[in-house]
């Protein structure tokens, strides 16, 4: 198995913001797609174990509680951590050292109303 968590979407009322939002955050371009029952946004995932989706449709609902996905902020979540608020997110939690000194983590709303965390190494 080369990912326990192949696949993770994040669900949007409106597709075209919560892309906009990412997009701003991450510095990166995310592809669009539509189908007959819902729209979608991919993540850029060549080479990567795990293919992240935003998701426009039915029966997806954004909640800001539940399960918490954690998206790699790279060298320094603070970067991405700045730019939320700025793009219509809200910062839930500030940037937390992990207890076990393994790295960094924030909490964080998006524009759909989801909530999402952020890792990093620094």
């Amino acid at each position: 198995m080369s990912s326990f968590a192949p696949i993770f979407e994040i669900p949007a009322t409106d597709l075209d913001r919560a892309v906009n939002f990412y997009s701003r955050i991450f510095d990166l371009t995310i592809e669009t797609m539509e189908m007959p029952e819902m729209k979608m946004g991919l993540f850029p995932y060549e080479n990567q174990p795990t293919v992240g989706v935003i998701i426009q449709g039915e029966g997806c609902v954004p909640s800001s509680s539940g399960v918490t996905v954690y998206l790699n902020a790279g060298e320094d979540l603070q970067i991405v951590l700045s730019k939320v608020e700025s793009n219509g997110g809200k910062v839930l939690l500030p940037k937390t050292p992990h207890a076990d000194e393994s790295g960094f983590f924030a909490l964080f709303l998006d524009t759909e109303g989801n909530r999402l965390g952020l890792h990093s190494p620094n």
